[in-house]
């Protein structure tokens, strides 16, 4: 399952956006710092409207989407990595997730509090980015002088290591996150074993009033800057939206999106954001008993994709009978789109792509 650590400073949003993301949560969402103390997690389905249109032509009894898992940690303040507020000890919770959200407060309201007392996006960044970069240089310190020492045995995979290292430590001693250092895929692999959090792809969710949901702000527009310069990414989101969703019934909600000039909630943006910065893709199976959607990373090859099943699948993988979902829907069933030759027998160097459907088959 996909795992997206969420982080911020305190009053910005980040736990009234968990509770709505994560429907069934029990996030406390106030109007203090320090609400959130232990670390909340939930999962969601990961919306996807072809799932829904493929169990339809496919006559499945159920549908499976694919989840995503939100860790929610306490708000981190200027300070934290020295004990201020309640100090970094909660970010071992996120060091396994796959991305980083940053929520950003990007909104005006008296009525909250604001830690720094102003509002200012590119601070607060700031100050987070530094925050998790003074907790990677401690991991990166104490790993530099055992590798040292490796390296001195002559391990060429400890010299490889030790190179991305000191690139590492030289941004992050700069209070900058580790994913500006200049490393090759090889040292970045290297690092894979810290779990370092400046080194995770990042979005930076901007949190606005429903009055800026469609167009944005000045404060989103600094957000995006920023982003540019890191190859993160943005998506916009509005907490107080998402709140207001969950009271509404699933048919109003659209319109209710609709009135305020977008297409869809913070969740599916904030997915697609996630997806698109990780390289993801979805491919689907269906039949009788179920459509369901798997995640694979982008140049994924059939055998691989089949592993995502089960790992014996790969192993025992013979061929895949694949046609692209837009077809197949347009041919309205599996023996319309063979009749139509739409659907190919493809082998092991077959790279999925997304949206296929795939039916695999194997030796066992």
């Amino acid at each position: 399952m996909l795992k997206a650590g969420i982080v911020g400073l305190p009053n910005v949003g980040k736990s009234t956006l968990f509770n709505a993301l994560v429907a069934n949560a029990k996030a406390e969402a106030a109007n203090f710092p320090f609400c959130t103390i232990e670390p909340n997690v939930g999962s969601v389905s990961v919306p996807d409207d072809r799932l829904t249109t493929l169990a339809e032509v496919g006559k499945s009894a159920q549908t499976v989407p694919t989840r995503v898992e939100f860790v929610d940690i306490a708000g981190l303040v200027r300070g934290a990595s020295k004990g201020e507020g309640l100090g970094n000890q909660f970010l071992g919770n996120i060091r396994v997730c796959d991305a980083i959200v940053h929520v950003v407060r990007c909104f005006e309201n008296d009525d909250i509090i604001h830690v720094e007392a102003s509002i200012d996006p590119a601070r607060d960044i700031e100050i987070i980015t530094l925050e998790l970069a003074l907790s990677d240089l401690t991991q990166v310190d104490r790993r530099i002088d055992r590798t040292r020492k490796a390296v001195r045995s002559n391990d060429s995979e400890a010299k490889t290591e030790l190179v991305a290292l000191e690139k590492v430590r030289e941004v992050l001693d700069a209070g900058k996150p580790a994913r500006l250092a200049n490393l090759t895929d090889e040292e970045r692999q290297s690092l894979s074993v810290l779990q370092l959090l400046t080194l995770k792809p990042t979005i930076y969710a901007a949190n606005v009033s429903e009055d800026d949901l469609a167009t944005g702000n000045a404060y989103v527009d600094r957000v995006k800057a920023i982003a540019a310069n890191e190859n993160a990414e943005v998506t916009i989101v509005s907490a107080q939206v998402e709140s207001e969703l969950l009271e509404l019934p699933e048919e109003e909600r659209l319109d209710f999106l609709e009135s305020l000039g977008v297409k869809e909630g913070g969740l599916k943006s904030l997915i697609r954001a996630t997806y698109h910065l990780l390289g993801l893709r979805t491919y689907f199976t269906v039949g009788p008993k179920e459509a369901r959607a798997w995640t694979i990373h982008a140049g994924m090859k059939a055998p691989q994709a089949a592993g995502v099943i089960h790992s014996d699948f790969e192993k025992a993988f013979i061929r895949a009978e694949t046609v692209a979902f837009k077809d197949l829907i347009e041919c309205g069933s599996m023996v319309a789109a063979k009749s139509k030759g739409l659907v190919r027998s493809e082998g092991k160097e077959y790279v999925v792509q997304e949206g296929d459907v795939i039916l695999f088959l194997t030796s066992a």
